[in-house]
């Protein structure tokens, strides 16, 4: 009765076994991808030497990787987004005689790619994310040079490379090694197997370059397919440097090409092609619908279309929520990244009750964002993309500065006048009809409404037809009920942000205008990027025993 709980504790395990290490937080099926602590001077200060190496260096060299061989060139310029005097790399684009060569290639090679079986291909896809975290601060520098990507979000982005390719790595053992025997008929065996479906082009955005690139092509790797990858215009350098790590971690070059180039002419050409059995698609809804109507048109099977379309995100708020966590996660939502993520928070329907005090939050928490050079550890936001980006936010600020109100909006500073930053902003609508469709950047759209009108201001969010990320700040479950029901959407967050979702924990990807399906980072995901085959046998035909029966 008497004893010193703090000495029986000192005496016992300094930790306790059944809470997993951050290294074993997914089980046996995965080791966790290993992050940086960017509030430790040593790791800021490694950080720091990339970065400032990439500026001494003037840059990256980068071209078409077709079958192992690297061309490079200077076609185009990359420049970076937050001083566009400076050159993060050249570019040679990959021609039609390049792209029919590695096509080719990809086509002769695929059948012996998909015998190697899922364990072999996992092995692989394996080493690759070791190689993806041994090369981690060059990689996060390259970022914040090409996309102005800021350092916390190069560390988030690389982690989730490294997740995809163990997750699928996993999957790929499980679904994709030998024929399953299926229950039937006594007098016969049925057995189920999955194949890769043939040669795939993924085409990547600029926003997540490593990501959503590695992600790509490690599930249509693991499902037996061999890859075409197509990364976008801004962000080739990256995407470079990562199919170069895929062949040093022994992914035989045959099974994947680098093509660099624009979507009009390189994406085009691999999309119409009758030999793609399949395109991997993260972007804009238009390019998507342009993309499904050319893979309809063509000659040939019909090929398989995977697509994330981004959405026009809303957050539900009402009067129970907690003032400052909700001002908290409307601040990363909306502007974490520059605003640019397809889950990014783009209108939050405040109570009327309470919407003074949550817009009065967001002003000041605005006033504390650091805007700056995406390579300084202190800054939260970097630029937009390019100056097309730039140009359409400041068309949308201007139309609503006419049409709604322009609470405020924040200076963009020094990118703003050497590079493309935009300041973020915060616009108050007066009704739901004065926005249409995505703006990719930091704006957050704010609603007054009354949460008892829920059902219907949710029916008239639905009814623009995207469906990818929906946030909720409550603390009534009933209230998290009729905001779902509302407005169904592929990923929903209660009480917390709405970006920043972890492979095999938030499988990620939308509906209706948001996306094909099924859902990036989790376990539906590979099957659409194989075919099925059944193989029925009637052993009475050959006198044999069904166990000792197998077709290997």
């Amino acid at each position: 009765v008497v004893a010193d709980p703090l000495a029986r504790a000192e005496a016992g395990p300094r930790r306790n076994r059944r809470i997993p290490t951050p290294p074993r937080l997914y089980g046996a099926g995965r080791r966790n991808s290993a992050g940086l602590d960017l509030s430790q001077a040593s790791m800021r200060a490694r950080l720091a030497l990339e970065v400032g190496a990439f500026g001494r260096d003037g840059g990256l060299e980068a071209g078409p990787i077709i079958a192992g061989k690297i061309r490079t060139g200077s076609d185009t310029r990359i420049l970076m987004p937050f001083d566009t005097g400076r050159t993060a790399g050249v570019l040679a684009e990959a021609t039609g005689e390049e792209a029919d060569t590695a096509m080719a290639a990809a086509c002769a090679f695929q059948p012996e790619w998909d015998r190697r079986g899922g364990a072999a291909r996992a092995a692989i896809l394996r080493d690759m994310a070791d190689a993806l975290e041994a090369s981690r601060e060059r990689l996060i520098a390259l970022m914040a040079h090409e996309t102005g990507k800021t350092l916390a979000d190069g560390v988030d982005e690389v982690r989730e490379a490294v997740d995809f390719c163990r997750y699928y790595a996993a999957q790929a053992e499980h679904q994709f090694e030998g024929a399953v025997r299926l229950p039937g008929p006594a007098g016969e065996t049925n057995h189920i197997s999955l194949h890769g479906r043939g040669v795939f082009a993924c085409t990547s955005p600029w926003n997540f370059p490593l990501a959503i690139f590695t992600g790509q092509i490690a599930a249509a790797l693991a499902a037996g397919n061999c890859v075409l990858a197509k990364p976008a215009e801004q962000a080739p350098l990256t995407g470079f440097e990562a199919v170069k790590l895929f062949h040093a971690a022994g992914l035989p070059v045959d099974a994947l090409h680098f093509l660099p180039g624009r979507g009009e002419t390189v994406g085009a050409a691999l999309t119409a092609d009758p030999r793609i059995a399949g395109v991997c698609f993260t972007g804009g809804t238009d390019t998507a619908r342009i993309i499904n109507r050319t893979l309809a048109g063509r000659e040939g099977p019909i090929a398989t279309l995977i697509a994330e379309t981004g959405g026009l995100n809303g957050l539900f708020v009402d009067t129970t929520a907690l003032r400052e966590q909700v001002i908290d996660d409307m601040i990363v939502s909306a502007f974490g990244s520059a605003g640019q993520r397809c889950s990014a928070l783009r209108i939050a329907f405040l109570p009327h009750d309470t919407a003074d005090m949550l817009i009065e939050g967001l002003c000041g928490a605005m006033d504390e964002l650091k805007i700056g050079d995406p390579g300084d550890p202190a800054t939260d936001l970097g630029p937009v993309i390019d100056a097309d980006a730039r140009n359409g936010l400041e068309a949308h600020l201007e139309e609503m500065a006419r049409e709604a109100t322009l609470i405020k909006q924040v200076s963009a500073g020094e990118i703003g006048r050497k590079g493309y930053g935009f300041g973020p902003a915060l616009v108050e609508l007066d009704t739901l009809d004065q926005i249409r469709a995505e703006k990719f950047g930091p704006i957050l759209h704010v609603i007054r409404y009354d949460p008892d009108d829920v059902s219907q201001v949710g029916a008239a969010l639905h009814a623009k037809g995207y469906g990818l990320t929906m946030g909720i700040h409550s603390r009534l479950e009933g209230f998290w009920g009729a905001v779902r029901a509302a407005m169904p959407a592929g990923n929903t967050y209660v009480n917390r942000s709405m970006t920043g979702a972890v492979v095999g924990v938030q499988p990620f990807g939308g509906e209706g205008l948001s996306g094909t399906g099924p859902k990036a980072g989790g376990p539906h995901y590979l099957a659409r990027f194989a075919s099925e085959r059944v193989v029925s046998v009637n052993i009475t035909a050959q006198g044999g025993d069904p166990e000792l029966l197998s077709l290997g």
